[in-house]
């Protein structure tokens, strides 16, 4: 069974726009080919994402749940985010909140969700910051129980 990989590109730019940060997940994506993971990006801002912490869809024009239900379904979730004035891209911030409002859901066995989850973290820009971004990303996502393996930042 294969692994399966989702990449959450939090860039403030739409997929037809060029990134860095698409860019640099590109890169990773070519290492999760060589080892044979299945690999979905999803663009951020290429969806109408609505402000809350949950899960659910927060008015009619919402679109987190179906990119929730892909969370569920990947082994190792990856968030890609620019450094805008030495943080994370509001997008990051709002994606962050969406998944800590799922993160009281059980799985069949009684789990958390994200138990046994793998968490990582890209980060693009040319000003300082990066650090504080992974550091900021990475506690976020172990806080709602995704594993963080050592040097998960790139």
């Amino acid at each position: 069974m294969k692994l399966k990989a989702l990449v959450l590109n939090c860039t403030l730019k739409k997929s037809s726009e060029v990134s860095n940060t698409g860019a640099l997940i590109g890169e990773v994506v070519k290492i999760f080919d060589k080892n044979e993971v299945q690999t979905e990006i999803i663009t951020i801002a290429d969806y109408k994402i609505g402000h809350g912490i949950t899960e659910k869809a927060v008015n009619e024009e919402d679109e987190w749940p179906s990119i929730f239900e892909k969370v569920k379904e990947a082994d190792i979730v990856i968030i890609g985010s620019p450094i805008w004035l030495g943080e994370q891209s509001s997008i990051t911030t709002q994606i962050i909140e969406r998944l800590y409002g799922g993160s009281s859901l059980t799985n069949d066995k009684g789990q958390y969700i994200y138990y046994n989850k793998v968490g990582g973290v890209v980060v693009t820009g040319n000003e300082d910051g990066a650090k504080n971004v992974s550091r900021s990303v990475i506690y976020a996502l172990s806080h709602i129980g995704f594993t963080i393996p050592p040097n998960v930042d790139t």
